[in-house]
C-alpha cells in the first residue's frame, strides 16, 4: 500500500463589492474597452472596510469543508497562500485554524504571490504522503486592492480580492494505482534574478509600510508565456502524458491574453480551459481555487477529470500541479 493525497472538496468566496471597468473609469484615466481589450477583465471584487484576508479565507475554507463532508476538527494541517496577511505575524492560517475549530496539527502561510496556491498545494501533497498529516486545507486568499497605486492605471485595473480553498486528504491505495488518482505531481520554481519585474515596494524591515504593486508589464507577459508553457510540459512529461490527455486546464487568472498565448503554445482546445478572469480579475493566490470551484459548481469538472493547474507570480515564481479531481 501507498499513501496518496486526494482533492476531496472545494469552496470559494468573493466580497460583495463589485467594481466594473466603468466604475474605475470614473476614478482614473481608463475605459471599459481599454481594460477588456488588454486583459479580458470586466469586473473585480473589493473587500469592504474591516473585511480582512482571513475573513475571506475562512468563508472559502468553511465551504470547502462542507463540500468535502468534513469538519474543522478533522483538519490537522492548514496552509494559506497569501501576499496580504492580516498581520505581519502570526500567520493568517492560525486565525483560520482557530475559527474553524481545528485544535491540532499545524497552520502556516506561504508567500509566493500569484503562485501561492500551487506552492501551498505542493507542500501539503508532500507532507500528506509522509503520513504526518491526514486532512489538510489549502487556501489561496488575497486582498490586493489594499496594495493598488491609483496613480498607475496599468496595474490598478488588474487586481481584485477573493479566496478559494480545497480539502486534501491522505488515502491509502494499492501501489499499482498510485499514478492514476489524486495529485499526480507538483512542480515549483523561482528565479530571484527577476525579482524587480514584479514587486511591492514596501515591507516591515524597510519602510514599515505595505507599499504598492509595481510591474514591468511587457516583461512579465513574456516570462509568463514562456515559463507557464515550460512548467506545463514538465508536468506532462513527468507523468508520460500529452496535452490531449488533460480534461481541464485551470490556469492562474491574471490576463486572458496570457492564458490564450499559453493555450496556443500548448495546442490545447479553448473549450478545455477554465476562464474566470473576466469575473474577478487577478486575485493572486486565490485565482486558481476560485476558478476550480466555479467549474465544479457549474458541473463542468466531474469526478475523475484530470486537471492541470498552473501559475506565475512575483519572485519570479511559477509552478504547476497535475491532479485527478475527487
Amino acid at each position: 500500500m501507498e499513501i496518496i493525497s486526494k482533492l476531496t472538496g472545494c469552496g470559494s468566496y468573493l466580497p460583495q463589492n463589485v467594481v466594473t471597468n466603468s466604475d474605475l473609469a470614473k476614478k482614473i484615466d481608463t475605459s471599459d474597452e481599454w481594460i477588456f481589450s488588454r486583459t479580458g477583465i470586466k469586473q473585480r471584487h473589493y473587500a469592504a472596510v474591516g473585511e480582512n484576508t482571513s475573513d475571506l479565507a475562512l468563508i472559502a475554507a468553511e465551504r470547502a469543508l462542507s463540500h468535502a463532508g468534513v469538519t474543522g476538527q478533522d483538519v490537522d494541517l492548514i496552509v494559506v497562500g497569501t501576499t496580504t496577511p492580516d498581520r505581519t505575524f502570526p500567520a493568517t492560517a492560525v486565525k483560520v485554524q482557530k475559527n474553524i475549530g481545528c485544535v491540532r496539527g499545524a497552520a502556516f502561510d506561504v508567500q509566493a504571490v500569484c503562485s501561492g496556491f500551487i506552492f501551498a498545494l505542493s507542500i501539503v501533497d508532500s507532507m500528506l504522503k509522509t503520513g504526518q498529516f491526514k486532512t489538510a486545507l489549502v487556501i489561496g486568499a488575497d486582498t490586493l486592492s489594499r496594495l493598488l497605486n491609483w496613480e498607475d492605471r496599468t496595474t490598478a485595473v488588474l487586481f481584485g480580492d477573493g479566496a478559494g480553498a480545497v480539502v486534501v486528504q491522505a488515502v491509502e491505495v494499492d501501489t499499482r494505482s498510485r499514478n492514476e488518482d489524486g495529485i499526480l505531481s507538483t512542480h515549483i520554481h523561482s528565479d530571484g534574478n527577476l525579482e524587480n519585474l514584479l514587486y511591492c515596494d514596501g515591507g516591515p524591515s524597510t519602510t514599515q509600510t505595505s507599499g504598492f504593486i509595481t510591474m514591468a508589464g511587457k516583461e512579465i507577459f513574456r516570462h509568463a508565456v514562456t515559463n507557464l508553457a515550460s512548467v506545463v510540459m514538465e508536468a506532462l512529461a513527468a507523468n508520460n502524458l500529452k496535452g490531449s490527455d488533460i480534461d481541464w486546464l485551470v490556469p492562474h487568472q491574471a490576463n486572458k491574453r496570457i492564458i490564450d498565448s499559453t493555450v496556443k503554445k500548448l495546442k490545447m482546445p479553448k473549450d478545455k480551459v477554465v476562464l474566470t478572469v473576466q469575473d474577478h480579475a487577478n486575485t493572486s493566490a486565490a485565482s486558481i481555487p476560485l476558478a476550480l470551484d466555479q467549474a465544479v459548481c457549474e458541473g463542468r469538472i466531474q469526478q475523475g477529470d484530470l486537471l492541470l493547474m498552473e501559475a506565475m507570480g512575483g519572485g519570479l515564481t511559477w509552478g504547476a500541479a497535475l491532479a485527478r479531481w475527487g
